[in-house]
């Protein structure tokens, strides 16, 4: 990276930090439990605080999905790579979607519970439910892996 670009990242950072650093001051300020217990305060301390986090975040994640994309556009390899990644992503998906279950769900006592019909709703928490299987399933697998080829490697 070069100077320039790191100055100003820095500068932007700093300002950054500054603007954190002003609203956590006006918070201190007015003391904690006046905080929790004065709506007004809150929305005239806590609200604006709150809001600045989300423009920050929202800036940084388009940032980084541009960059990215700008990114695996200048290297075809790379894109070629990320593309097959995610149709594996794409097929354990599909895998967990027919693993799952659409039923209602039910409680201990066998009733349904609230807003647990059976439907299209319940079928895609339980496909996450099973895509979380999987995945964690594989990492688990590939950490096993990596830890039997260290020992083997000693």
């Amino acid at each position: 990276m070069n100077s320039k670009v790191s100055k100003i990242l820095s500068l932007v950072s700093g300002l950054i930090g500054l603007i954190a650093i002003y609203f956590l001051v006006r918070i201190i300020m007015e003391g904690d439990d006046a905080v929790k217990e004065s709506l007004d305060l809150q929305n005239s301390l806590v609200s604006p605080f709150v809001q600045f986090a989300k423009v920050i975040l929202i800036i940084t994640t388009i940032v980084a999905v541009v960059f990215s994309l700008w990114n695996l556009v200048r290297h075809p390899k790379l894109l070629k790579k990320t593309l097959v990644s995610l149709a594996a992503l794409a097929v354990l998906l599909l895998i967990a979607y027919m693993m799952s279950s659409d039923e209602a769900t039910l409680n201990m006592s066998g009733n349904i519970i609230k807003d647990g019909e059976a439907g299209s709703t319940s079928k895609w928490v339980s496909t996450g439910i099973w895509y979380s299987m999987i995945l964690g399933a594989i990492g688990l697998g590939f950490f096993i892996w990596d830890f039997i080829k260290s020992l083997a490697s000693k």
